[in-house]
């Protein structure tokens, strides 16, 4: 049975937000009702809105979000209503090739939500009051007050986790934390450098200090993104606005470094972090950025140094095994996620969180839909 519910939709890019009331289907056999709690400001939800990606529109945003299941479908075996639950926006069909051999992330899917702007069937739940489509931003759209999504786009977590940080750990965290230990792997005592200090980029420097990488170097333009890096673990930084990036890396390790994470998304920084490898160095490209950009890279020393340039989508995770996980480290005291969280917005106040996203506020915004009195 449809329900009204009140959500952001961006019906054209650049257009900004507005928030509107929607009708939103029922869960069909295998999908669930959630009524979200938190939602991430992602710097891949403002992407889409400035139109560098495409998405099908009207559609509402946001990928990154938890919240607590209220309606199941028939089919439904793994969740039931009560359970609390983080939401990933890559679900594993478990069928696919991808999925078969361990590489979950890029499960063929994702192909159907960006073609169709729907579920994993390719059709929405979403639509205006006269019955116009509304459609769906990689399978989610949490920046409202319930999504109906996928049974395999909910993993269950413990209902004492609280929603904001069950929300970031399902994108912010597994990309950069996963980055680490899943792209990368053992680096216990090799130097690793990020660039970017946002909320990826900063799962990223976690990610670094549980694996024991040294030195571990962040790289941003906001003086405030690199004291936070330093509290996680971090043990340089350099401005990144400065003409010396090159030289201040050098200083640091004048043989490069071993690892270089890339979570801007721009060829200027990936070039940079091409440069500060060592030879037989490895960049991971994770950052997203504007469709039909291109990387050029000097041929001879990628050859003559041996190094590797490797993409890490969703931290190359397995979700849901590794947001338990990672969730449990942070109940242990070992992954200190709660200083990833930024500001808290409510959905009448969704555009500030967008504002300070694009000004460089430290740590990830948080939508909270059911709020009226965040911020």
């Amino acid at each position: 049975m449809a329900r009204r519910i009140r959500a952001a939709v961006c019906s054209q890019p650049g257009g900004g937000l507005t928030i509107e009331e929607l009708e939103l289907a029922g869960p069909r056999p295998d999908e669930v009702l959630v009524r979200i709690d938190a939602a991430g400001m992602c710097h891949s939800d403002y992407h889409y809105l400035a139109g560098d990606l495409v998405s099908r529109m009207p559609v509402v945003p946001g990928h990154e979000g938890a919240g607590v299941v209220t309606e199941v479908g028939a089919a439904v075996t793994a969740l039931r209503p009560g359970d609390t639950v983080a939401l990933l926006w890559r679900p594993r069909c478990g069928r696919c090739r991808y999925c078969l051999t361990g590489r979950p992330a890029l499960c063929q899917s994702g192909a159907i939500h960006a073609a169709s702007g729907g579920l994993q069937d390719g059709t929405t739940r979403l639509r205006r009051p006269g019955g116009e489509p509304v459609h769906h931003l990689m399978g989610v759209s949490c920046f409202a007050e319930y999504a109906v999504v996928s049974e395999r786009a909910a993993v269950l977590i413990p209902s004492d986790v609280p929603p904001e940080i069950a929300a970031i750990t399902g994108c912010a965290l597994i990309t950069g934390v996963g980055t680490v230990l899943n792209a990368i792997g053992p680096c216990a005592g090799r130097g690793l450098v990020v660039f970017g200090a946002g909320g990826v980029g900063l799962s990223v420097v976690m990610g670094a200090v549980l694996a024991g990488a040294y030195p571990i170097v962040a790289v941003d333009m906001v003086t405030d993104r690199l004291d936070a890096a330093l509290r996680l673990g971090a043990t340089h930084v350099v401005p990144a606005g400065s003409d010396n990036v090159p030289a201040a890396l050098a200083v640091i390790d004048p043989d490069g470094l071993d690892y270089a994470v890339d979570a801007v998304g721009r060829p200027s920084t990936m070039r940079q972090a091409f440069d500060a490898l060592r030879p037989g160095g490895t960049l991971v490209a994770i950052g997203l950025g504007a469709a039909g950009e291109e990387l050029s890279l000097p041929l001879n020393p990628l050859v003559q140094k041996e190094r590797r340039v490797v993409g890490s989508l969703y931290g190359s995770a397995n979700p849901q095994v590794d947001v338990p996980k990672l969730l449990s480290l942070y109940q242990a005291g070992r992954l200190p996620i709660d200083q990833l969280v930024g500001g808290r917005y409510t959905l009448d106040r969704i555009d500030d969180a967008v504002t300070d996203l694009v000004g460089g506020a430290v740590g990830r915004g948080i939508v909270l839909p059911g709020d009226s009195a965040a911020g």
